[in-house]
């Protein structure tokens, strides 16, 4: 488990953000729709897309949707997002991906993927679940939602963890979020305009 944290904090030294991809239902049996995507896509990677997460579903196409995904894209860091239960650690598990993260603290879910020897990042907004976490030898955490004001809680005073910033961010938040100390963003529901991926997302890549 150790050697995985390790391998994904290498990641987040690489690049400072991860793309979370929400796909419709439709994306899994409309092969034009999936096709477009791919190729979208694919011109990111080219660019330098280091880190992909797709929000875990309960359709029957998924596995076989995300196991495309990384046939395509081997040198991507994939990961599932918005785990929920067993089943959607053992599908990602059955893929073969790198990762998985949580939208919020469950501690049963984090033993479980722990005994799989599977990295599960939780969403955390308090300190009481944070310094549970911890106790769990939990190394890389994700704040969610970062903008609530009930989230105060103050990263500096935790050097050997890895923090993510997530909730309501764009590609504009990289360097802000970088200077208060956190090692990524994950950019999700804005990160989408009008169906397309963000120019902006673009642009940055191009540049960094």
């Amino acid at each position: 488990m150790n050697n995985k944290k390790d391998s994904f904090s290498d990641f987040l030294k690489k690049e400072s953000f991860f793309l979370l991809i929400k796909p419709e239902d439709k994306i899994y049996s409309n092969n034009s729709i999936r096709n477009s995507f791919f190729a979208e896509l694919g011109i990111l990677v080219k660019l330098g897309l280091k880190n992909i997460e797709i929000s875990w579903s309960e359709n029957e196409k998924w596995l076989d949707f995300v196991s495309e995904m990384k046939l395509k894209f081997p040198r991507i860091n994939l990961g599932s997002a918005s785990i929920v239960n067993k089943q959607s650690i053992e599908d990602s598990l059955k893929i073969g991906l790198n990762f998985s993260m949580m939208k919020f603290w469950d501690k049963d879910l984090f033993n479980y993927a722990q005994s799989k020897n599977y990295l599960l990042i939780p969403g955390i907004k308090n300190l009481k679940d944070l310094e549970e976490a911890i106790n769990l030898n939990c190394k890389i955490i994700k704040i969610y939602p970062i903008k609530s004001k009930a989230c105060s809680i103050d990263i500096l005073n935790f050097k050997s963890i890895d923090f993510i910033a997530a909730g309501g961010l764009t590609i504009n938040d990289v360097k802000p979020y970088k200077s208060l100390g956190y090692k990524a963003i994950v950019i999700g529901d804005k990160g989408i305009i009008n169906k397309k991926f963000d120019p902006k997302i673009y642009e940055w890549l191009k540049n960094n």
